[in-house]
């Protein structure tokens, strides 16, 4: 085991990056016989079982939101099942590794979100890297192009939810409890996938359905807690890229699993918005860097 914590931090985000890719594997297949919305309700009542059961172990499932957060948690909850029915309405539709690709624009739309809502300051370089990460999700959704999925818009709109719940995330204190609120979202889009279904035709799950929802319940518990584990031991300007590792477990999967690989437009938007990402993560750190030297010499002075 390292003893370096950013090193650790690295590994840990790398391991919650493929859970999360295996995870969307494992729907995809799933899907392909169980209705869409019954997957996410069976998957979901067993991962808050399985989630109440690993943070009670690890001691640390408390549900005592202060009353101003309350709305909040509300808001990410909503905001996490629109991304839940948006980006796997794109996966089942599309290959795995452009519908990762499209969502790896996260960090900038955050940044970005973060400046017109939160009111946070944006200076020409991100403002640059954000122009040149748009023009790589346009290379991997390609409008108008033979290689033009209308799922790809679906894809574009779970960014826009993921962003909305982060946003919603930065506003909360800090005595909210990170893995209660974990297991208020997982019981949240259960209950959403329960009543979506209403309208489906709902079938009996073979052994093999079964297996491939109680993987994608573990595999998302152990992307979960893999990611708090990250942020604790690591720095964050540190091991937030290791993040774009899904990218490379998607093109490994979806060509192992579903023999999918995407164009070479689509590679060269998603290598952009790769590149465009780690550069914004990298300049958000600096600045948390200087803005904190800054408040340490007030201190001295």
């Amino acid at each position: 085991m390292t003893s370096n914590p950013n090193a650790l931090g690295a590994l840990y985000m790398t391991a919650a990056m493929l859970g999360f890719t295996l995870n969307d594997a494992a729907m995809k297949l799933v899907t392909g016989t169980v209705p869409l919305f019954q997957a996410v309700f069976l998957r979901g009542l067993l991962t808050t079982v399985l989630l109440v059961a690993v943070v009670w172990m690890l001691g640390g499932l408390r549900f005592s939101i202060p009353r101003s957060d309350r709305g909040r948690v509300a808001w990410r909850t909503l905001f996490e099942i629109g991304a839940m029915v948006t980006f796997l309405t794109a996966l089942i539709h599309m290959p795995i590794a452009n519908a990762t690709a499209i969502l790896a624009a996260l960090p900038l739309a955050v940044t970005l979100g973060a400046t017109l809502f939160l009111k946070e300051p944006l200076g020409w370089r991100r403002i640059t890297a954000i122009l040149v990460g748009a023009v790589g999700v346009l290379m991997i959704v390609q409008p108008g192009m033979a290689g033009f999925n209308i799922y790809a818009l679906w894809a574009l709109a779970a960014v826009a939810m993921v962003t909305g719940r982060d946003l919603v995330t930065r506003r909360f204190s800090p005595a909210v409890p990170s893995m209660g609120v974990a297991v208020i979202t997982a019981f949240g889009v259960a209950v959403a996938g329960g009543l979506l279904s209403v309208g489906e035709v709902w079938v009996i799950p073979d052994a093999r359905d079964l297996m491939l929802v109680a993987f994608a319940a573990v595999m998302l518990i152990g992307a979960y807690v893999f990611s708090v584990l990250a942020m604790r031991v690591g720095e964050v300007g540190a091991v937030a890229p290791f993040r774009y590792t899904s990218l490379v477990f998607a093109l490994v999967v979806g060509w192992l699993v579903f023999s999918e690989w995407p164009n070479d437009i689509a590679l060269a938007g998603a290598a952009l918005v790769m590149a465009t990402g780690i550069y914004t993560l990298a300049r958000e750190r600096m600045i948390r860097h200087r803005a904190a030297r800054r408040a340490a010499d007030q201190g001295f002075s």
